[in-house]
């Protein structure tokens, strides 16, 4: 990747629905060169895809928890049935496999303090292979980039 790569990826980042033609100025290419790289970056999977960013107060789902997950079991296969079992969840919105005193590291969002509480009791306390959990509410959210920095 050089210059213009990363100039592309972080106009896209700003814009992912910007005019192929406004994005040709920006980064000072023609638009079929452009569009030959945007391809070999899709291709190369540095830009995994395209989405709208969603307000989730406006969806109607402000409550954003996180949650700390301990296993029973740490192998290979327990962890791998856990994560199988999350993907049932939609509300399960970022997973990650933690080091420290703590196995995996929830996002999970919800509507209100019930759904919470049945997202928990239905669901993620079904899923088995769980020592102990503990669950902190985010209050607000002071910083959120969607970009990711150019360094």
């Amino acid at each position: 990747m050089d210059k213009t790569d990363r100039q592309i990826i972080a106009a896209l980042q700003r814009d992912g629905r910007q005019k192929l033609a406004d994005l040709s100025e920006r980064v000072g290419l023609s638009p079929t060169p452009l569009a030959r790289r945007i391809a070999r970056l899709e291709r190369d999977g540095v830009i995994a895809g395209y989405s709208a960013r969603i307000d989730q107060d406006k969806l109607g789902l402000p409550l954003n928890v996180f949650i700390f997950v301990e296993l029973e079991k740490q192998t290979r296969d327990a962890i791998t049935a856990f994560e199988r079992d999350l993907r049932r969840f939609e509300e399960v919105m970022e997973c990650y496999l933690m080091t420290g005193t703590r196995d995996i590291l929830l996002r999970v969002v919800a509507a209100d303090l019930a759904a919470f509480d049945r997202f928990l009791e239905d669901g993620l306390m079904q899923t088995g292979n769980i020592r102990s959990m503990r669950s902190s509410f985010a209050l607000r959210t002071m910083i959120r980039r969607e970009a990711l920095p150019q360094g």
